[in-house]
């Protein structure tokens, strides 16, 4: 399946971010903890060359918990503050203003030495589209302050935010880039959410996903279909015939199944799922084995 999505306004949200750049002390870069690497903007690093940086991994709550730690760890060992966080619940939030205040020491420390005092930290808050940004900071600001929505391309300009006196973040659209050179990102990116629905082929994403998790997560699949089919395609057929997706004549309508596979994916339904490791880093289900060399 060949996947690329890149609508006009992200050229012209790019741009913007590059501009707003020189304004910023901090990148905060959320990525979806079930595709850490996929659903990181390589753009961003390029534009944030020199800035202190920081990673949310959201909804870590739906993603594999072993998974998290070694994603957590590849991170902090490139020099980026990490945090787990869940924008919808509120969890991991409480830690990041001690996280924020900590990425930006050096700052704060030649802001004293120049006797300049309650100059808040400016962040910009950076991720692909469906990554949760507004939700993020709706929930860490405590209201209504950035649009939300459970489709990408919600947000299409930049806007301030004030947090509190110490703290005032700059919520910026989803952006991709735009080719994926790996088609495996492009998949990924669909089976999260971040790639408009309206392009994909949902069958030929379900068999992928189907497929995968039969080999990295055989409970998952037993647990939610009753079946140990390892098929992928013949699976399909099984869960269309169990939810009663049916056409004329009771065949198994795969289109309307794949439909329900993803959305229980996408929910947390079939249980907590990492789709990607970090780099050398091998796994069993439900998590994480040694590193490998």
């Amino acid at each position: 399946m060949n996947i690329q999505w890149y609508p006009g306004y992200m050229t012209k949200a790019r741009r913007a971010m590059q501009e707003d750049l020189k304004l910023i002390d901090l990148i905060i870069e959320l990525v979806d903890a079930r595709v850490p690497l996929a659903s990181r903007n390589p753009d961003v690093d390029e534009l944030g060359k020199g800035k202190a940086r920081m990673v949310l991994l959201n909804k870590s709550d739906l993603a594999d918990e072993r998974c998290n730690a070694a994603w957590a760890a590849w991170f902090q060992d490139r020099g980026y503050h990490v945090v787990m966080v869940n924008s919808r619940s509120g969890a991991g939030l409480k830690q990041i203003n001690a996280v924020v205040r900590e990425a930006c020491r050096e700052k704060l420390e030649r802001d004293r030495k120049r006797g300049i005092r309650n100059r808040p930290i400016r962040a910009m808050v950076a991720g692909i589209p469906n990554v949760g940004k507004s939700t993020f900071i709706n929930s860490f600001v405590g209201k209504a302050s950035a649009k939300t929505g459970n489709k990408p391309g919600v947000t299409k300009g930049n806007q301030w935010i004030r947090m509190n006196q110490t703290l005032e973040l700059l919520d910026t659209p989803g952006i991709l880039w735009p080719k994926f050179e790996d088609q495996k990102v492009g998949l990924l990116l669909a089976m999260v959410g971040s790639i408009n629905d309206d392009i994909l082929n949902w069958d030929e994403l379900a068999v992928e996903l189907l497929d995968f998790l039969v080999r990295q997560y055989p409970t998952a699949i037993k647990n939610r279909y009753q079946t140990e089919e390892t098929d992928a395609a013949g699976l399909l057929a099984h869960i269309a015939r169990i939810r009663g997706c049916l056409q004329k004549g009771g065949e198994p309508d795969c289109s309307r199944a794949a439909l329900l596979v993803i959305d229980d994916f996408r929910s947390g339904r079939l249980g907590r799922i990492t789709l990607e490791l970090p780099p050398d880093c091998s796994r069993r289900e439900g998590g994480t084995d040694e590193k490998t060399e």
